[in-house]
């Protein structure tokens, strides 16, 4: 069909723009966007200019260009799903002009997707980016502008389903009054555009950089995967604040306490403490000893001796010689037995042991690290661990932040981790959307930094290559409403935390509520505890469970706002 372009969706595509200025934020249906001085565009052109020549710079900025207008493509398919071949036309120039690019007047065109037949002919008048060239450059031989040529192939190229070339014929960048380009399928261009076409494949050098990034990450997290506090990504005022304290700690030796939260990555601290310190050429030996049964631990810590018990069939080493002259890290040492803890006083007092069977005595040099998210001072109330114990290990206490204090480290961690995950999985994901970054950063993470590397990886392996993770990879049991706000919402028939119900609408209707009754979050939080616990008639772990946290997580806000109950 021959068709011209109609501008009478363009309010309601302005209508779309939703600016959000305590925020920061300009969104253009859900996709974010970014208002640039024309000159700041002249400025990068410059440099790409100088730094790789000129039609180096052109393949760049047409490979810029099709990438957004593929986005502009799918976006359109999303705001017009039942449209015709014409509407999806239109929409593309409507879309340039609301972005600023140009203003776009139809000579002709002709598109029919089913029978893959494309013909476009178009002026672009007040090209942004012939006059940005111009003031950069001066006038140039050929068509300079590039960055909308690629945008204008790839929005009809991902219409299509075909491989749809544009090329300009006039350009203001040369002299003439308009830009004028002609679009239509490559088979029809024959070879004409074996120049043009090179502009949108990536430069073999690139790729073998690429391939060559690939083989590194692929090496760094499959070979070696210790980490050190140099490698650990942050910028939050929590982040540093610990990292400066472990820092401190690393310059002596001494024996240092982690606490916090499951998942804050208290073993990836203690790692970075150990390298840190004059140790870090020794061994770093890491033990978790909830994982191991109560039976074992002892002979695991100390090590055991030929035919000390059943099963004991040769002499072995425990981890206390392993690590002799560097460091062990004990992780959720609340949880070693009564025997095993009056052994570990021991060694901490005297730096001696025996092994489980022997009455030999032995001497080590070891850094002790150890962690826990248990109440210890509760723990040592109810004896169930040793008081002289918990003060000798509680000499340099260090509080590992929860993830949802380190907001602004989310983008860097996701980045860590899509790298990491990319080269195990041998995907191409090309990272995050704006919305799931927005959605990340709106969690609460009662599984903090462990639970998002596990969204992370699961989103890469869901995701197809050379494309985005979007919220529906992260949050699979979410659905968002065309309103999105960035707070991930629960799925239909399924009350938020669990347990939640009540004439109240939606969430945004009881954060209204609370707002206008004034209430604080520190009143808001305990009567919520109260609520849940009275729900679970006393049980705890259920309570926990309603609240979206685990129970040592309810049992440190309740004794943080003075709420009876068996934590």
């Amino acid at each position: 069909m021959t068709s011209g372009i109609t501008f009478d969706r363009l309010p309601e595509l302005a209508a779309q723009f939703n600016l959000c200025f305590r925020s920061g934020h300009i969104y253009l249906e859900g996709q974010r966007m970014v208002l640039l001085h024309t000159g700041a565009l002249g400025a990068l052109r410059r440099e790409l200019v100088d730094t790789l020549g000129l039609d180096r710079t052109r393949g760049v900025l047409t490979r810029m260009g099709y990438a957004s207008g593929k986005r502009d493509a799918e976006m359109a398919r999303q705001l017009l799903p039942h449209a015709s071949d014409e509407d999806l036309m239109n929409l593309g120039p409507q879309l340039h002009s609301l972005e600023g690019i140009a203003h776009v007047i139809p000579i002709r065109f002709d598109i029919d997707v089913a029978g893959g037949r494309y013909s476009g002919d178009f002026l672009w008048e007040d090209s942004f980016e012939a006059a940005v060239h111009l003031e950069t450059f001066g006038p140039y031989h050929e068509g300079v502008c590039w960055m909308q040529m690629g945008y204008a192939t790839g929005y009809t190229t991902a219409i299509m389903g075909k491989s749809v070339i544009f090329r300009e014929f006039d350009c203001r960048g040369k002299g003439d009054a308009k830009c004028r380009i002609i679009g239509k399928p490559v088979e029809d261009w024959g070879d004409e555009i074996t120049e043009e076409l090179q502009y949108f494949e990536p430069e073999n050098v690139a790729e073998q950089l690429v391939a060559l990034q690939d083989q590194v990450e692929h090496l760094r997290y499959s070979i070696d995967e210790e980490t050190t506090l140099g490698d650990m990504v942050g910028v939050s005022p929590a982040f540093r604040e610990t990292g400066e304290i472990i820092r401190k700690a690393a310059e002596s030796a001494v024996t240092v306490l982690l606490l916090g939260e499951t998942g804050v990555g208290k073993e990836m601290f203690a790692r970075g403490l150990h390298q840190l310190s004059p140790r870090a050429d020794s061994a770093f030996v890491a033990v978790n000893c909830a994982a191991m049964p109560e039976e074992l631990i002892e002979s695991e810590l100390f090590g055991v001796e030929k035919g000390a018990f059943t099963g004991a069939q040769q002499s072995r080493p425990g981890r206390f010689e392993r690590a002799d002259g560097g460091t062990l890290f004990l992780d959720e040492v609340g949880e070693l037995s009564q025997g095993a803890q009056a052994k570990l006083l021991r060694v901490l007092q005297e730096g001696e042991f025996e092994r489980v069977g022997d009455t030999r005595t032995r001497h080590v040099d070891v850094r002790l690290v150890t962690a826990t998210n248990m109440d210890m001072e509760q723990a040592v109330r109810e004896g169930r661990f040793r008081a002289d114990l918990y003060y000798r290990l509680n000499i340099y206490p260090v509080i590992i932040p929860p993830l949802r204090d380190r907001r602004e480290d989310i983008p860097l961690l996701v980045d860590r981790f899509l790298a990491k995950y990319n080269a195990r999985h041998g995907k191409r994901i090309q990272g995050v959307s704006d919305r799931a970054i927005t959605a990340l950063q709106a969690y609460e993470w009662p599984g903090n930094i462990r639970e998002l590397e596990n969204m992370i990886e699961r989103g890469v392996i869901i995701a197809d290559n050379n494309r985005q993770i979007e919220v529906k990879d992260l949050f699979p049991r979410m659905n968002l409403s065309s309103r999105y706000t960035g707070d991930p919402q629960p799925a239909a028939g399924e009350p938020a935390g669990g347990e939640i119900a009540g004439p109240v609408a939606s969430l945004d209707e009881l954060a209204d509520l609370v707002l206008d009754r004034q209430a604080s979050l520190d009143e808001l939080e305990p009567r919520l505890i109260r609520h849940a616990v009275r729900r679970a008639s006393g049980n705890l772990s259920q309570a926990a469970r309603s609240l979206g946290m685990t129970r040592p997580q309810l049992a440190y806000r309740m004794k943080k706002y003075d709420i009876p109950g068996e934590a």
